[in-house]
């Protein structure tokens, strides 16, 4: 007979027979399949929005000088831009970005093996960014916007007259002013002209989705970039065993 058990901080729960368990969990299952299902159809959608060319140029300093947008790409078509808050006046970067920073490392190889680079951009100073990037132990490449309209355009940096009426536009809607700084990605893809182009930004809760490699991807134009029908894991290696000319490989799409 089922029964109740209460744990301290926690709701009740029902503890059953390992049969009626089967068959809830069973049933959850099915819920979890269709969710996926939809969500795949999702990111197909999301992989055939239009692109924006970007036409104004952009320069960062980094951690070898001076590096126009295209540049961030080193030599692959798709980029993703983590919008890092740390503003000039503070001495340590966002707690909240902090946290999510700690899953760049592991993934960068996996990514450079999907012809993706990513990168972090924010606009203190590049000497306060190394700084606090040496305090946290951190690899990836950040550099700073300082003096660039980069983070104003991408809507995730707001200026003093946004403060004044209390409204910034954020998530792609005008909203109430939360903070002069608000996090988020922005991707885009240099095609073989050298031209670069936005295709996708997202912020807030959406931005959730990108704790790990296969989130990275799936906001990125080429997607996963598996064969269809294939196992999903086939193109993983261990970090120090992938082959650095294969990252177009067979699966190219």
């Amino acid at each position: 007979m089922a029964k109740l058990i209460t744990r301290t901080g926690a709701k009740e729960h029902k503890v059953v027979p390992p049969g009626e368990w089967h068959v809830a969990r069973k049933a959850l299952l099915a819920q979890e399949k269709s969710f996926m299902r939809l969500h795949d159809r999702l990111k197909q959608r999301r992989r055939e929005l239009p692109w924006v060319k970007v036409d104004k140029e952009y320069v960062f300093d980094g951690p070898a000088g001076r590096e126009t947008l295209g540049d961030l790409f080193a030599g692959r078509r798709q980029l993703i831009v983590y919008h890092f808050m740390f503003p000039p006046e503070d001495d340590a970067g966002c707690a909240h970005c902090s946290f999510w920073a700690d899953h760049f490392d592991g993934a960068q190889p996996h990514l450079a093996q999907r012809d993706t680079t990513m990168v972090v951009v924010s606009r203190a100073p590049r000497k306060q960014l190394a700084r606090f990037q040496r305090r946290m132990g951190w690899k990836f490449k950040w550099v700073s916007s300082n003096g660039s309209d980069f983070n104003f355009d991408y809507h995730v940096s707001f200026t003093e007259t946004d403060k004044a009426r209390g409204k910034a536009f954020y998530n792609y809607e005008l909203c109430d002013y939360m903070s002069d700084e608000m996090p988020g990605y922005s991707v885009f893809y240099k095609d073989e002209a050298g031209d670069i182009f936005h295709t996708y930004s997202v912020f807030a809760r959406g931005s959730e989705q990108l704790g790990g490699v296969y989130g990275f991807l799936d906001v990125t134009p080429k997607g996963r970039n598996e064969p269809p029908g294939g196992n999903l894991t086939h193109w993983v290696r261990r970090h120090d065993e992938y082959d650095e000319k294969a990252g177009d490989s067979c699966c190219h799409g």
